[in-house]
């Protein structure tokens, strides 16, 4: 299994490395650690370089994007050529938190888009109550963006789906859905099985049973389950089946050995 959006690197964690194996022991054999911001990209790189199965992506997310500048994407080009290094993520648009700078979001997310374009990466998006807005420039961005999107921790409509899914958008579903007023079978069952992965979020969303509590990358199993459910499939079909969607996505010489 692999967990497609993990935090290793918050303050949350003592031992990131007690984590990974207890990761290891439940049948993860991968974990992506994303960046947020300045900090989260350069320690998810060290993270990286330390755990042979760990891999990390650069960016900053919409809460931060006060902070991104010419200097700081400067600073981010040398890490973002690592060999390790996925994607662009998480960027995006929050009005949730964001309602006071949506304007600076906006730029924020396009001036990321422009660098993943420009660098030929997939990017990985955060999106909560921004769906007009994420689709209008996604429709702008999307045709360049030769390797794609990834919604991750979708929570928006079936309707918004399938027009994400219309750009080539891929999803990630994490320990939300096994909340009891969910309510994402419907969504999930209509989206391609070859277009959807697995997460935690971590040290965010746990899942039932373990909602309310600190997250941690072995527990994607649960989504896994779920999900597998969910399409009606065995586990271990399911298993293999988002590897490829994974693989096909970040990239076979970074994620396929």
């Amino acid at each position: 299994m692999i967990d497609t959006h993990a935090h290793l690197t918050d303050k949350i964690y003592q031992d990131v490395g007690e984590l990974i194996n207890g990761a290891k022991a439940n049948g993860v054999s991968k974990i992506i650690t994303v960046g947020c911001n300045e900090e989260t990209s350069f320690l998810g790189k060290e993270i990286a370089e330390n755990n042979e199965k760990v891999f990390f992506t650069v960016g900053v997310h919409p809460s931060d994007c006060e902070f991104l500048n010419d200097e700081l994407i400067a600073k981010f080009k040398p890490i973002i050529a690592h060999k390790k290094c996925l994607a662009i993520g998480e960027i995006g648009l929050d009005y949730h938190y964001g309602k006071d700078n949506k304007e600076k979001q906006k730029s924020a997310f396009i001036a990321q888009l422009t660098l993943a374009c420009e660098l030929d990466l997939p990017v990985v998006i955060h999106s909560r109550e921004a769906t007009k807005d994420m689709l209008d420039i996604l429709s702008v961005y999307a045709p360049k963006l030769k390797k794609g999107f990834l919604m991750h921790c979708y929570s928006e409509s079936l309707e918004s789906a399938k027009e994400y899914l219309k750009l080539g958008g891929y999803f990630a579903f994490g320990g939300a859905i096994t909340f009891k007023n969910a309510k994402k079978e419907d969504i999930i069952k209509n989206i391609p099985i070859e277009r959807v992965m697995c997460e935690t979020d971590c040290p965010y969303m746990s899942p039932v049973p373990y909602r309310g509590q600190v997250n941690e990358p072995k527990r994607v199993a649960i989504v896994y389950q779920t999900m597998a459910d969910i399409y009606e499939i065995s586990l271990q079909k399911f298993i293999k089946q988002v590897a490829e969607n994974a693989v096909r996505f970040f990239g076979e010489e970074q994620l396929g050995n």
